[in-house]
């Protein structure tokens, strides 16, 4: 497996809204085909953009195992936890279904230590013999991971392998890397970061809410990262922020689950509770974009 590319966050369509719609597999099934066909590098079902803390566990089984149908084998499971125990359950099942990694986010809501932090991904990592990539990402959890955290983990267990940097904070971009050294895959957890994160720091690549609705435009984008071509890169990074800025006017993933709808991408505009529909000054922003990008 090679990490790097655009992995696509995908989103969780719905039949409707409320405590408990069903999922619309078909929309998602369509997605997941939407993926492969653009070139797409991986997937990545049952992220925070696939709404995961609504997911129940036979739904997470099935919506792994459509994406490793329809998609192929770069299947990237969103497994994390603020339970270890629950994070090492959704790890497994990931492990048997055939996914090729995990993404486990920092536990949220409990805070826990730099230590606590150390053993919650050291135990994953010793009972899981799959890849792992950390998310780091404090808006969400109200807890980062420190880069100091981040290298001693690298560096005691074979199988964390990346982390997907959505601190927004370019000392830590700075200091994972001067610590972990080169062979720490570092992914953009932010759109409008990863030009500076694989230009000024080496990273690799994205995890992506964008590549939802232009999987085709955002692989381009990264191939020029790549390809070290940083002077067309920087100027599509501009061209693309106004998308950027408006994938993100609400709570990820109102947004992007709008625009999917609006560009016919999925049958249904749905979201699980407490997620909801967005402000109609927030359509008619979205609808604008959708204009001026010409995505319909």
């Amino acid at each position: 497996m090679e990490l790097k590319g655009v992995t696509t966050a995908l989103i969780t369509p719905f039949e409707g809204n409320g405590v408990d719609p069903e999922i619309d597999w078909d929309s998602y099934r369509n997605l997941l085909r939407f993926q492969k066909d653009n070139g797409i590098n991986f997937v990545l079902p049952n992220g925070t953009t696939g709404e995961s803390p609504t997911i129940t566990f036979e739904e997470y089984k099935k919506l792994i195992s459509i994406a490793l149908e329809e998609f192929g084998n770069n299947v990237i499971a969103g497994a994390g936890s603020n339970s270890t125990a629950h994070a090492l359950e959704l790890a497994r099942e990931a492990k048997d279904l055939g996914a090729v990694a995990t993404l486990q986010v920092t536990p949220y809501y409990n805070k826990p230590s730099q230590e606590g932090l150390f053993r919650h991904f050291s135990t994953i990592a010793e009972k899981v013999d799959l890849p792992m990539i950390l998310y780091n990402i404090p808006g969400r959890t109200s807890r980062e991971i420190l880069p100091e955290t981040i290298s001693r983990l690298h560096k005691e267990h074979s199988n964390i392998v990346a982390v997907k940097e959505a601190t927004g904070n370019p000392d830590f971009w700075k200091r994972t890397r001067e610590l972990c050294g080169k062979n720490l895959i570092i992914l953009s957890g932010d759109d409008n970061k990863t030009y500076t994160l694989m230009k000024d720091y080496g990273a690799l690549g994205v995890i992506s809410v964008a590549s939802n609705i232009i999987p085709k435009r955002m692989v381009k984008f990264i191939d020029l990262g790549l390809n070290n071509d940083f002077d067309s890169m920087s100027r599509e990074n501009n061209a693309l922020d106004k998308l950027f800025q408006t994938l993100f006017i609400d709570t990820n993933p109102i947004p992007v689950k709008q625009f999917a709808f609006e560009m016919r991408i999925i049958k249904k505009l749905g979201y699980r509770l407490p997620m909801c529909e967005t402000s109609k000054e927030n359509v008619q922003k979205i609808r604008e974009c959708i204009m001026l990008y010409s995505l319909i």
